[in-house]
């Protein structure tokens, strides 16, 4: 069996961020597909499960528990579990992400 989600069928937000909650399709994942414009990120979160977020174009800061990590085009970074986290896209274009999250729905908990 698969399963075909339409564009227009997905979860888009006004960012032009995807949403995608893998659960209902019997998949073990969910991601983001970001889209965000120079500025834009999520606030300081976390989840019960790692993240793995690969940049597929622009710049962004990444800041993972103490730590800031500068990542470019084709860089992969895993967040553990409980860890907290988030990016802001630094470049001066539009950042795209794959945020792939270990778990068939989103759990997030914003600090």
């Amino acid at each position: 069996m698969f399963h075909v989600i339409p564009r227009a069928e997905q979860d888009q937000f006004p960012n032009r961020t995807i949403l995608f909650e893998g659960g209902q399709y019997g998949a073990p994942i969910s991601l983001f597909l970001v889209d965000n414009a120079p500025g834009e990120g999520p606030a300081l979160h976390v989840h019960p499960y790692s993240e793995t977020w690969i940049v597929r174009s622009g710049q962004a800061q990444f800041t993972v528990g103490p730590e800031t990590i500068d990542a470019n085009p084709g860089d992969i970074i895993v967040v553990n579990p409980e860890t907290p986290h988030r990016f802001v896209n630094t470049g001066p274009g539009r950042l795209e992400l794959t945020c792939i999250h270990a778990s068939d729905r989103v759990i997030q908990t914003w600090l």
